[in-house]
């Protein structure tokens, strides 16, 4: 049987599988290093394999305190002269070390240097490219969503879900799709329980969660249905100040399921293209 290569970089969410973005990452002019990109993420980090095929120490930096969706880890860190995929370049960089990244990557993209660039991925051609935003008009079939930058860094835009305003953060670092406790309560009876499932994030915590099928996630003009959406006090909603009012982050199990999605941190939109309007 002739089967193709696998994806090296960008895979779809398939049924047996959640979908992933690695980037071709270039540190110290070694690499490529496979780096989740992650966009709930403020930091680039990797994990210590990398450091040691660069020959740096994990003794000669300061410890920092390493913020996940699970829970929160003081970690080493190294220090690198140059950082580089595409048009993103740091000509220094302090970089954590992380336990784990998500599929087996070797760290994570995150957020720091793309002020003024644009992301463009195909899941159906394994394909990533980081380039500078250049005001380029949005093809006839892509839907435009705008979203809003916390000062955090995060990917937030307007959402409908069974009635409910909700604030959506778009995270392509998570696995799953996951909504604080105030969404539950307005989306589930409180006498009806879930199914149990477990939350991993980058550091070693692990936190339990309740996952429900989902009532329909309207982005703009595209209807999200059947998305399996876990309910859990994670601690990253509180470090995110969204605890009070209805939260859902969507994960690589939603983003997946798109045929392009690019992101344009300067225009502030995302650009999605996918076979028909519903997912």
């Amino acid at each position: 049987m002739v089967r193709p290569p696998p994806p090296r970089f960008v895979a779809p969410t398939l049924r047996d599988q959640i979908g992933r973005i690695w980037a071709p990452v270039f540190i110290n002019g070694r690499g490529p290093f496979r780096l989740v990109l992650d966009t709930g993420a403020s930091h680039s980090a990797v994990i210590a394999e990398v450091a040691t095929r660069l020959g740096i120490p994990l003794d000669q930096s300061p410890s920092v305190m390493l913020r996940g969706v699970t829970g929160s880890a003081i970690v080493p860190t190294i220090r690198v002269n140059s950082f580089e995929v595409g048009d993103l370049f740091l000509a220094q960089a302090m970089l954590p070390i992380i336990g784990d990244a998500l599929g087996g990557a070797e760290g994570v993209l995150g957020t720091e240097a793309l002020n003024d660039k644009r992301i463009y991925i195909d899941f159906r051609h394994d394909r990533i490219t980081i380039m500078y935003s250049r005001g380029e008009r949005v093809p006839a079939d892509f839907m435009a969503l705008p979203f809003t930058r916390s000062v955090n860094g995060l990917l937030i835009v307007k959402a409908r879900i069974a009635g409910a305003n909700v604030q959506a953060i778009i995270d392509t670092g998570a696995q799953s799709t996951i909504g604080n406790r105030a969404l539950r309560d307005v989306l589930v009876r409180r006498r009806v329980h879930g199914t149990p499932d477990e939350i991993h994030g980058v550091t070693p915590d692990i936190q339990p969660g309740e996952a429900f099928a989902g009532p329909t996630i309207q982005l703009g003009s595209i209807d999200i249905q059947g998305a399996r959406i876990t309910y859990s006090d994670v601690p990253i909603f509180d470090h995110w100040q969204l605890t009070k009012e209805p939260a859902l982050l969507i994960g690589m199990d939603v983003i997946g399921l798109l045929d392009i999605f690019v992101i344009d941190y300067r225009h502030r939109q995302i650009l999605l293209r996918m076979s028909g309007n519903r997912l």
